[in-house]
């Protein structure tokens, strides 16, 4: 089930933030290949951020998914999620930032690194 987490420094009272929650979700499930009904969007406002040393209006978000991530997938939805922000809540697309964790592969990486405490790595 991928989860999508956004924060903005944005005041979101006042602001019809379902077309954010529509977008968001259906872009994540079509760029990563996931059913809709699997993806969780959850969005923050008022959060405190600062970028580039300053309180514009920014967004961070961290996307966590069970596989369907590369490369290119990443940078679809840097591009997708960074146009909604800015389409829905005037955030420009360079303050946003998207970090992406793949479940699968951080098993992989970890199953990969040898244990100090194995008889194998002290030989």
């Amino acid at each position: 089930m991928p989860c999508l987490y956004i924060s903005t420094n944005v005041n979101l009272d006042g602001i019809d933030v379902d077309p954010i929650f529509s977008q968001a979700s259906k872009a994540v499930a079509n760029i990563i290949g996931k059913p809709q009904h699997f993806v969780m969007v959850i969005l923050k406002g008022s959060v405190a951020i600062s970028f580039n040393g300053n309180k514009d209006p920014a967004a961070y978000a961290e996307l966590v998914s069970m596989g369907g991530i590369n490369r290119q997938v990443k940078r679809n939805l840097i591009s997708t999620l960074g146009s909604i922000l800015q389409a829905e809540l005037s955030i420009p697309t360079t303050r946003f930032f998207l970090k992406v964790y793949d479940t699968t592969t951080a098993g992989q990486q970890q199953q990969q690194q040898p244990n100090p405490n194995s008889t194998s790595s002290k030989l």
